[in-house]
């Protein structure tokens, strides 16, 4: 039997949706109104059904985030818009809150990420509760995912394989609630680990100064899909539910592509989820979209460069060294090709006395390659600026950038050329349709559709007409590979009116059938697995926000499960709280984890993140689960 594969792309909006179809999804995710993990990117009920009404005739699917917390006096809107979803044709809806874990209808539920799922144990029990698709966490490996599909295998597994990553696991992240009274698991995430600390000892010492700690680099994964496949993953997501559409064109294309060029080499083991061929004007490069510089994150085990320290934003793509400064340009080294407009970045040098005392101070520890600490001291200070006009390869900014020197690596964050070929139509994605018109007895049948029709004989040659008007399929999603008469000497008079009807009858019940390749391979119907429901140390931890949240809880033999983000009249935590848990490990990132070969820390624990307010975060490194915990006071 063959595995199914879908390409799962984001929608920030209707256009994008229509554009990540267009390019090669086999299903979008979009967020509603109301209630979707990204609050900025909310979508009416009207939108969505269009959507729908777009993406079915491919066998493409639309699935709706509604993976927030939801709180009491919510519940009763929540169900109302499950249920508007429904009648809009919604495929399937993605949830977080307990809440909705039993909701009675024949929409599908997909447990969202935010339901932090990087166990077999808890893939097994969001199964027994009737889940048929779980979204895996985002720091899991692929022997991980491998032995989560053995001990699960009758659950679709679905893995974010491109786009921006959380550093802590995903539904389990307070941080953005606790200092700026956004929650996360509301939609409302400030981006606290994209901030700028200091880090320290508990005696004080700076050991690294305004630096993004916990700032990752964007998870890419192109190039270990047929792993991922072969791992049980059916299901590749990309990120970026607040991406514009050129973003969503470009990494749409490049993933279909890729699949495509899999499932060439494997055409007995995998098929798409769902149909069309697609035709480009361009040729898709993940470099070229906003990026903070790619990793394959925890695919293969711990990696040492998965964060991005210097800067939370966009590198974009290398395009050579400054070779010489003028007055008002400089000539670039390198084959890269450059328009007038384009935004090109660099990292400024950090000079003076901090950074004088920041490498003596490394010096006086003995730290092995000083060279090497000198390195990471130069890369402080992302600076960025336009180019007026462009010659060849010497650049005219409209101001010279302060700072600037021969030697210097330069990337490209905007790329003009390319941002005018994606803002037109760069695809087009069609059905191949074969048609069959047949004179039978007391009428014609077309495709299996009869229509009662007389039969004309014809005073001259019909067929070139007959062709032309039946294969008129502008404004539908098909196209016409070929169309044969039977019989061969077919020579029947019939109006081109009644022949562009025939052809709309047979458009429209074609965009009926839309039934797609499941993903989901039935093994017989396993019993459900005798299983208990996560246990957490922290009753906030299970993110339940509302009555039946907690009584869901209850009935599963949880006593005094509540929320982080609890209104007020409910238990809150109070003094020193967890806010994330990462896999990310500050401490093996500057080299200083003994258990995996790195130098002994020369710092005094427990250390401590300390934010621009002065606020401080201590860490913990739960070296026995791998994990940093990062705790708020």
């Amino acid at each position: 039997m063959k595995q199914t594969i879908e390409l799962l792309a984001p929608a920030k909006n209707l256009q994008c949706g229509i554009a990540a179809i267009d390019h090669g999804a086999d299903a979008v995710y979009i967020g509603a109104s109301r209630f979707g993990a990204r609050v900025a990117a909310g979508n009416s009920v009207a939108d969505i059904a269009e959507l729908c009404r777009y993406a079915h005739p491919f066998g493409a699917k639309v699935y709706v985030t509604v993976n927030t917390i939801i709180y009491d006096d919510e519940l009763d809107d929540t169900r109302q818009l499950l249920e508007e979803l429904e009648k809009a044709g919604a495929d399937a809806i993605l949830v977080q809150d307990s809440s909705l874990f039993t909701h009675h209808s024949s929409l599908p539920l997909h447990a969202s990420t935010q339901t932090d799922n990087r166990t077999p144990e808890k893939v097994a029990w969001l199964r027994s509760l009737g889940f048929r698709r779980v979204v895996l966490a985002r720091e899991l490996s692929v022997d991980e995912i491998r032995e989560i599909h053995r001990q699960v295998p009758d659950v679709e597994l679905e893995v974010f394989v491109h786009g921006a990553l959380c550093v802590s696991y995903s539904g389990q992240c307070y941080a953005s609630q606790y200092c700026f009274g956004r929650s996360a698991n509301r939609g409302a995430c400030a981006q606290f680990c994209r901030l700028p600390f200091d880090l320290a000892d508990s005696n004080g010492q700076v050991i690294e100064q305004g630096r993004h700690l916990l700032s990752l680099k964007d998870l890419c994964l192109i190039d270990h899909l047929e792993e991922l496949m072969e791992a049980g993953a059916v299901s590749f997501k990309i990120e970026g539910r607040l991406k514009d559409a050129d973003y969503v064109k470009n990494v749409t294309a490049a993933y279909s592509q890729r699949l495509n060029q899999i499932i060439a080499r494997h055409p007995e083991r995998y098929q798409r989820a769902s149909r069309g061929r697609c035709s480009y004007t361009f040729e898709p490069n993940l470099k070229k979209t906003f990026n903070r510089g790619f990793t394959t994150y925890f695919l293969h085990g711990r990696q040492p460069d998965i964060f991005s320290p210097d800067t939370p934003k966009a590198l974009g793509e290398y395009v050579g060294k400054v070779k010489e400064i003028r007055r008002d340009s400089f000539n670039v080294a390198g084959t890269a090709s450059f328009a007038n407009g384009d935004g090109l970045c660099f990292f400024l040098e950090e000079r003076g006395e901090r950074r004088a005392q920041r490498v003596e101070r490394r010096e006086e520890r003995g730290e092995r390659n000083v060279e090497s600490a000198k390195r990471r001291e130069e890369r402080e200070m992302l600076c960025g600026f336009r180019v007026n006009r462009a010659v060849g390869n010497r650049l005219y900014p409209f101001k010279m950038p302060a700072g600037l020197k021969p030697g210097m690596a330069l990337y490209r964050n905007n790329d003009m050329e390319f941002e005018r070929l994606m803002a037109g139509k760069t695809a087009e994605r069609k059905l191949p349709l074969s048609m069959t018109l047949e004179a039978v007895d007391g009428g014609f049948r077309l495709n299996g559709i009869f229509f009662a029709a007389e039969h004309q004989e014809a005073q001259k040659p019909q067929q070139e007409n007959i062709i032309r008007q039946l294969t008129k399929l502008g404004g539908t999603p098909y196209v016409c590979d070929s169309v044969q008469l039977i019989p061969h000497d077919f020579n029947y008079f019939i109006p081109s009116s009644q022949l562009a009807e025939w052809r709309r009858q047979l458009v429209s019940s074609l965009n009926n059938e839309t039934e797609s390749p499941s993903l989901y391979e039935d093994r017989g119907g396993l019993p459900p697995p005798e299983v208990l429901p996560p246990a957490y140390d922290l009753p906030y931890l299970y993110n339940a926000a509302n009555r039946e949240a907690r009584r869901f809880y209850a009935a599963q033999g949880v006593a005094g499960a509540t929320s982080f983000e609890a209104p007020a009249g409910q238990s809150r935590p109070s003094d020193e709280v967890l806010l994330m848990q990462c896999r990310h490990c500050i401490r093996y990132s500057l080299g200083c984890c003994v258990k995996n070969g790195g130098e002994k820390p020369y710092w005094k624990e427990p250390l401590y993140l300390v934010s621009g307010d002065g606020r401080r975060f201590r860490l913990e490194f739960d070296c026995r689960n791998c994990q940093m915990n990062v705790y708020g006071k």
